[in-house]
């Protein structure tokens, strides 16, 4: 590995009161913000092939949008100092302007030219009135007393975006606004980071895949499905490892080909404290890894750190100074657990490395339909339904049995009600926050 990173003791040691035994929540983010770097290497894309990738670098604006001053209804462009308070108004009308024409030479005082939406305001003209608030009689416009303010209804140069501004700044995700946004710009390419690499695989003997006859003992591998649907909506390139037993040579064969592959490897099951299999051991071996019970329920023990990268013929690209080392996360086994640590860590400290500076989304403020059982010194993930009560309020309900095994309850949620780790029961019509799934799950 490179002697040069700093190492997860290191980390841990500038993490105030750091406990692996039981550490906080909130503490396992600030680890992961220090463990994982942006990649650095950058791809240019055509427009259209770019949605959901990240910015890789600051874009300025090479034109004004819009490029001129231009109308924003159809209606008529006059010079709004024609207009008094109390007093009607009628104009000349000398003409018309169309979107996408120029309109040349000035308009006579008094006088007034019918526009289109998105026309070019003549010279001499700064305001707009609307078709619907003015009487025609001949070429005569009349308007209404009070009707509209000088300036109304005209878009600026520049309003949206002034040339030689940065239009979107590196590390925007590139959405449906941001896609449009650099169209507006005229551009038909835009630098992006390149594809984050996942490599991800289930552990455990008692795992069976799909379409085997089921057996005592045995259960179907229900995490790697959850994680290619998690990873696969998050847009990074999922390598499918399968599964993988509780064997030290498959193991150790298993982490080098992730390490290889991929930039972060995700892995569920044997990491808790009490396994008998070899993962943890392997994980040890192979790489640079701090074990945890995390203060939280449900997903209370996870492994973090860096896998080295052996000798191979076609080594994984660079990724700043996780460069030579595939960064880990051992998640547990209970399936609910595994969403649950993913959407509260893996995804947030993934979507740094993707390069993304977006802030994550706030979390939503509800009013708890029904008591909840709650006991401090543990931040708690319960599933909930956020809907609209009778009075327009947001409430949230949990979707039933809370067990880190029961997938049932997570498919009817729409969102995560989470209590922070200092507080207690919550009563009903207490409010409380909740992370929603919406584009996660």
């Amino acid at each position: 590995m490179n002697t040069c990173m700093t190492t997860t003791a290191q980390i841990a040691a500038d993490l105030p009161g750091y406990d692996p035994g039981d550490l906080p929540a909130d503490a396992v983010g600030a680890f992961l913000e220090r463990l994982v770097e942006p990649l650095a290497e950058t791809e240019d894309l055509a427009l259209a092939a770019a949605l959901g990738r990240v910015l890789a670098q600051n874009v300025v604006s090479p034109v004004s949008v819009p490029p001129h001053d231009n109308s924003a209804m159809d209606g008529y462009a006059f010079d709004g100092a024609l207009l008094q308070p109390g007093q009607p108004l009628a104009l000349r009308c000398v003409g018309t302007a169309l979107a996408g024409q120029s309109r040349h030479g000035a308009v006579p005082a008094g006088s007034c030219v019918r526009i289109m939406t998105g026309a070019v305001m003549p010279e001499g003209l700064d305001t707009v009135v609307p078709i619907e608030h003015t009487s025609v009689a001949g070429d005569t416009v009349h308007v209404a007393a009070d009707a509209l303010r000088p300036g109304a209804n005209r878009r600026l140069r520049g309003e949206d975006l002034m040339q030689g501004r940065v239009a979107l700044a590196q590390g925007t995700p590139l959405t449906p606004a941001a896609l449009g946004l650099l169209a507006s710009l005229g551009l038909p390419r835009v630098p992006v980071v390149r594809r984050l690499r996942v490599a991800y695989f289930s552990t455990g003997d008692e795992l069976l895949g799909l379409g085997e006859p089921p057996r005592e003992g045995a259960v179907y591998d229900s995490n790697r499905y959850t994680l290619f649907g998690l990873l696969t909506r998050l847009g990074v390139e999922v390598v499918d490892l399968g599964v993988v037993p509780d064997d030290p040579q498959a193991l150790s064969a298993a982490f080098r080909t992730a390490a290889q592959q991929a930039d972060a490897i995700v892995t569920s099951g044997g990491v808790s404290m009490g396994d008998a299999d070899h993962t943890r051991g392997m994980m040890q071996e192979l790489g640079d890894v701090a074990f945890w019970r995390i203060a939280m329920r449900p997903g209370r023990p996870m492994a973090v750190g860096r896998i080295a990268r052996g000798a191979a013929s076609e080594p994984a690209a660079g990724t700043g100074t996780n460069a030579g080392s595939a960064v880990l996360f051992g998640l547990p086994g209970n399936p609910v657990a595994v969403m649950v640590t993913f959407l509260a860590f893996v995804r947030p400290a993934l979507l740094r490395m993707m390069g993304s500076r977006q802030s994550p989304p706030p979390l939503l403020r509800a009013v708890c339909a029904t008591p909840l059982r709650k006991r401090p010194g543990r931040t708690e993930y319960q599933r909930g339904w956020v809907s609209t009560a009778a009075d327009g309020t947001l409430q949230v309900r949990t979707t039933g049995n809370q067990g880190s095994g029961m997938l049932s309850s997570m498919v009817q949620a729409n969102g995560l009600i989470v209590l922070p780790h200092g507080r207690g029961d919550v009563a009903a019509g207490e409010p409380v926050d909740v992370l929603m799934f919406e584009g996660a799950v």
